[in-house]
Formats: C-alpha cells, structure tokens, sequence
C-alpha cells in the first residue's frame, strides 16, 4: 500500500491520505516526534454517530476531540501578525553605479502587513488545520495561512485534516434528531476532501508542502 512505511499499521484503513510537496517525507523525516504525535491524534480519534448528528459549529464535538488529543503534547492554536519594514538604500555617488551606501536614508513601516492569520495547531515547525463542515472557501483562508507561515520562514510543512468523501455513505442513511438526512447537513459546498484537492492541484499553497488527511467512514463507531 502507498505511504505504508510511514504510517503506524491500520492507519491507512482508517484515513485517505494525499501527499503534496514531499510533505509526508518532511514530517517523517525531519520532524519525526511531531510526525508521532499526529499519529497517536489519528489513532486515538474515534467519532461516534452522536458526534456526526452535531453537523458543525461550535456545536460540533469533533474540533473538541483533536482539542484533547492535541494540547496534552504541547501543541497550540497560533495567531501571527506583521508589519514590514522597508529600508531604501541610496547609491554612494553619483559616479559609482551598483554600490549603496549602508545606512537607508527613508525608512518606511507597513502596519498589519501579516495578520488575521490562524492556525487551530502548531508546534515546532509543523502547522496542523482541521476543518470537518465549514464552508468550503475557509480552506482558501488555511491554504494561504500556512503559505504565509511558510514564505515567512515559520514552518516548513502543513498537515490539513477534513472528511473523506466515502462519509457520505454513512450520511444518506442516517437522519438528526429531527428525523433529517445527515446529507443535508454535510453539503457538498462545505470542507471535504473533495474541495481541498483541486485547491491543491492548482497551488494555492504556494510553496509550502502539505499532507491532507481525510477521515474515512472506518473511523466512525455505531452508538445507536
């Protein structure tokens, strides 16, 4: 099976996995404790259909469950925000092109050149999104957060967990409370692996590499 030499055994049954920017080979690599750390994320995630009637918000349990898996290892939800400095450098004389005196003589400061830019967790070098059924456009605003991360020389790789397509088996035939369809709830217009590849396939993440996750149906336990 691919990737199966960097996963811990049964993983693989449980997520789809799409490797962008040698990101997997970065995590495993370089990063080899956090890499562990978002392993034992994975494995211990369990989803109940309690969990999944909760269709998203601050309703839903789920973003609470990586919340518990995730902060007890010390990672963080990270807000950064910058401003740029620009220095202008003149020439040293008018006779002598291409050298520059060493002190600027303007010096000019952009305000919030970088800001409102979240990441739910990150430690070390490594920046971890979960998004499970928010409008699609929010993985726009994570793909270009961990592009600036990256351009900022912040984190070297991104990991971006949502849900895997094959959950809609589980939502055409399970109703809320009220007796709807799940289906209706997990639209197509909202985070799901689907929206996030075509994302990736045209780049938005500019140079940062990234490994989406997607939380299959084999993750979900029959509580009924």
């Amino acid at each position: 099976m691919q990737f199966q030499q960097y996963f811990r055994n049964g993983l693989l049954e449980r997520y789809e996995v799409y490797n962008y920017g040698h990101a997997l080979e970065i995590l495993h690599d370089a990063f080899s404790v956090e890499w562990q750390e978002i392993q034992s994320c994975l494995c211990g995630l369990t989803l109940t259909m309690a969990d999944l009637k909760k269709a998203g918000g601050n309703g839903s349990p789920i973003p609470q469950k990586f919340d518990d898996l995730l902060y007890p290892y010390g990672w963080r939800e990270i807000r950064i925000s910058g401003d740029l400095i620009v220095k202008k450098y003149p020439r040293q004389s008018a006779q002598r092109r291409g050298r520059f005196s060493d002190q600027p003589y303007e010096i000019d400061t952009i305000q919030g050149y970088i800001d409102g830019h979240n990441i739910d967790f990150l430690k070390n070098r490594v920046a971890f999104d979960l998004e499970w059924n928010s409008k699609d456009q929010t993985f726009d605003r994570d793909l270009l957060a961990m592009r600036t991360y990256f351009d900022c020389g912040l984190i070297d790789v991104g990991v971006i967990v949502t849900r895997a397509g094959d959950l809609n088996d589980i939502f055409r035939t399970t109703t809320d409370d009220k007796g709807m369809l799940l289906i209706k709830k997990y639209g197509a217009s909202t985070t799901w692996m689907g929206k996030l590849l075509y994302r990736l396939n045209s780049r938005r993440n500019g140079g940062c590499p990234i490994l989406a996750v997607g939380i299959r149906k084999e993750c979900v336990q029959d509580d009924a």
